[in-house]
C-alpha cells in the first residue's frame, strides 16, 4: 500500500494523512489537535511555544536541536512502542490524531572530515495515477548540523524551490536565520558540495505531550516522536556493490524523540534557563525507561544518520577519490535519464539514477515497510 491508495484509507483513523502532500495544512491541523490535547488534560488557558534559541554565556543565540535517538536491528522490535512509553510514563500523554508519515531520501553532501553535517533531504511521493516503481523528490530541504548526536546539536534547515533544486542556500539561510546564523556554518554552506553517499527513510511520526511540575513546572513538553525503518545505499551513486553484494548496505531502525516546543500559561514569564531545564528533564524522562525495554536490542551508535551513511561507505572500501571523480549532485537523481553519465556495461545507455533512488526503498529483497504498517505496529 502506497501514497493513493494510503491516503483514501488512512484519512477516517489518521486524518492529516490527507495533508501529505501540504506542509502548511498538515501542520495547522496538527497544532488544533495538540491544543485539543492540552486541554483533554485539563489545561486552559495555555499558549504553545517553539523551542527558543539556545543562548550561551557569550551571548550567542544558537538554534539547538534538542533530539535524542536510539537504534536498533528491525523495526519489528519497535511493536507496541507507544503503549509501552505511556505505561512507563504517566504523565507522558500521546497527542490524539497526530499520526503522520514521510518518506526521506537523504544525501549525506560532505565528508567524515567536514565540521558539521551538510545533507539533502526531500520527501517522495508517486505522481497521480503513476506507477509505482516511479517516486519523484519533492520538499527539499539543505541543512546543516553539529556532528554526532550529543546534546545541544546545531541544526540550520531551509527548503529549496522544488523548480530550482541547484539554487544557492546561502541566502535561503540568511533570510531565515539573520544574524542567529554563525559565521562557521555560514562559511561551511560557501564550501562546495556533492553526494558521498544516502539513505533512504521510511517514518511514522506522531506527538506527544509530558508534565513534570517538579522538574517541568507549569509548562507541558511537546515531544515530536518518530519511528524510522531506513536502508543505507552501498555507493555513492547507488550502483550495485560487489562488496556488499547488493546496492543497499545497511538496513536498521530507529526510534527518535525531539522537543517540538512547549506550552505555558497565557502570561508566562519566559524564563530560558527554566525552560531548557525544562527540555533536557523530557529528553532523559523519555530516555529513561528505553534501555530496560530495549536495552539488548539497542545498537550502540553516536553517530547521527547522515554520519552512518558516510561511515558505511567507508567500511565498503568507498573512498574519497571516487566521490570526487562521480562529482555527483543531489538534483541529478531527480531525473529518469542522466544527460553524461552512462551505465558501465552498456556505455550507449544512460544512467537512471531516478530509478536507482526507488530502490533505496521498493527493491524486493529489502523493501522498506509501508508507513500505515508502521503506525500499526507501534500503536
Amino acid at each position: 500500500m502506497e501514497v493513493a491508495e494510503l491516503e483514501v484509507n488512512m484519512t477516517a483513523s489518521r486524518p492529516l494523512f490527507k495533508h501529505i502532500r501540504n506542509h502548511t495544512a498538515l501542520f495547522s491541523e496538527l497544532s488544533q489537535y495538540r491544543n485539543a490535547a492540552v486541554k483533554t488534560m485539563g489545561f486552559n488557558g495555555y499558549e504553545f511555544h517553539k523551542t527558543p534559541k539556545f543562548i550561551t554565556e557569550d551571548g550567542s543565540r544558537l538554534t539547538i536541536e534538542p533530539e535524542r535517538s536510539i537504534v536498533l536491528p528491525k523495526v519489528n522490535t519497535l511493536s507496541g512502542l507507544k503503549r509501552k512509553l505511556t505505561q512507563a510514563i504517566p504523565t507522558l500523554h500521546m497527542v490524539e490524531h497526530s499520526e503522520i508519515g514521510y518518506r526521506y531520501p537523504t544525501a549525506a553532501l560532505a565528508g567524515l572530515d567536514a565540521p558539521f553535517i551538510k545533507r539533502m533531504r526531500s520527501e517522495y511521493f508517486h505522481k497521480v495515477d503513476e506507477d509505482r516503481s516511479i517516486c519523484r523528490p519533492v520538499n527539499l530541504s539543505y541543512g546543516i548540523k553539529s556532528r554526532g548526536k550529543a546534546d545541544n546539536r546545531q541544526e540550520y534547515e531551509v527548503w529549496m524551490p522544488d523548480e530550482a533544486p541547484d539554487q544557492n542556500p546561502l541566502p535561503l539561510l540568511i533570510d531565515l536565520y539573520g544574524e542567529d546564523l554563525p559565521d562557521d556554518v555560514r562559511h561551511f554552506v560557501e564550501q562546495p558540495s556533492k553526494v558521498h553517499g544516502w539513505m533512504g527513510v521510511k517514518r511514522a511520526a506522531f506527538e506527544a505531550l509530558y508534565t513534570n511540575p517538579q522538574y517541568c513546572g507549569d509548562l507541558i513538553v511537546c515531544v515530536a516522536m518518530s519511528v524510522d525503518a531506513y536502508n543505507i545505499g552501498a555507493k555513492p551513486d547507488l550502483a550495485y556493490s560487489p562488496e556488499a553484494e547488493s546496492s543497499i548496505a545497511v538496513s536498521n531502525a530507529e526510534f527518535e524523540w525531539e522537543i517540538e516546543g512547549y506550552y505555558a500559561p497565557r502570561g508566562w514569564a519566559f524564563d530560558h534557563d527554566d525552560v531548557w531545564s525544562a527540555i533536557n528533564h523530557t529528553l532523559e524522562a523519555v530516555n529513561a525507561p528505553l534501555d530496560e525495554l530495549y536495552g539488548n536490542q539497542i545498537i550502540p551508535i553516536a553517530e547521527s544518520k547522515t554520519e552512518r551513511i558516510l561511515s558505511t561507505l567507508k567500511s565498503l572500501g568507498v573512498e574519497q577519490q571516487e566521490v570526487d571523480d562521480l562529482n555527483l549532485q543531489p538534483w541529478e537523481f531527480m531525473r529518469t535519464e542522466s544527460a553524461h553519465r552512462m551505465k558501465a556495461h552498456d556505455p550507449s545507455r544512460s544512467v537512471n539514477l531516478l530509478g536507482r533512488l526507488n530502490r533505496l526503498f521498493y527493491q524486493p529483497e529489502q523493501q522498506l515497510p509501508s508507513i500505515n504498517w508502521m503506525h500499526d505496529l507501534i500503536s
